[in-house]
C-alpha cells in the first residue's frame, strides 16, 4: 500500500516495529532501517543494482529478516520541489514492489541527503573508498531519521 503521505503512512504502521528506508540509485539502493520503537537509523547495507526481480527479492529478504513493518523511498525531487525522471523512477519502483509486499510504503524528500551523507563520512575521515562503499547506505539513514523525526513529531502532538 502506497502512502500519500505521512500522516496515511503513521497511521498504517503498528505501534511498534521497525522501518527501513531506501537510497534508490541507478546503480545501487542504501539500505538503512530502524530500531523497533523507530527512534533511531542506522545504515544496513547496499544492494548493487541488477534487474527489478533480483533487486526486489534481496529487499524482501532483509525486509523479512528485520521484521519490518513499513518503507520509506526517498523522493529524488528537484531543488525547485518539481519531479524529474528520478523520482518518476522511485514511484515505478514503489508500484512495482507494492505488488510483492503488503507493507505501507511511503516517501520522504532526498534532497541533499547524499551531500549530508558525503560531509558526515568526510568529518569522520572515512577513506574515498570506504565512503564509495557506504554512502547510499548513509544516505538512506538520513532519509530515514528524517522520516522517524517527523513520526516522533506527529506522535507527541496526539498526546
Amino acid at each position: 500500500m502506497i502512502c500519500t503521505d505521512v500522516i496515511e503512512f503513521a497511521k498504517a504502521l503498528p505501534n511498534i516495529g521497525g522501518v527501513v528506508g531506501l537510497d534508490l540509485g541507478t546503480v545501487t539502493i542504501g539500505v538503512a532501517g530502524s530500531d523497533s520503537l523507530r527512534t533511531a537509523a542506522s545504515p544496513i547495507t547496499t544492494i548493487k543494482r541488477k534487474k527489478f526481480t533480483l533487486d526486489a527479492n534481496q529487499l524482501i529478504t532483509i525486509l523479512n529478516e528485520r521484521d519490518v513493518k513499513g518503507i520509506v523511498l526517498g523522493l529524488p525531487l528537484n531543488m525547485d520541489g518539481s519531479e524529474g525522471p528520478r523520482a518518476q523512477a522511485t514511484r515505478a519502483f514503489a508500484r512495482n514492489f507494492e505488488k510483492l509486499s503488503p507493507l505501507p510504503i511511503t516517501y520522504w524528500d532526498e534532497r541533499l541527503s547524499t551531500v549530508a551523507a558525503e560531509r558526515v563520512l568526510i568529518a569522520a575521515d572515512t577513506s574515498r573508498k570506504r565512503r564509495a562503499e557506504v554512502i547510499d547506505q548513509v544516505a538512506a539513514s538520513y532519509i530515514l531519521q528524517g522520516l522517524l523525526d517527523r513520526l516522533a513529531h506527529l506522535k507527541a502532538s496526539d498526546q
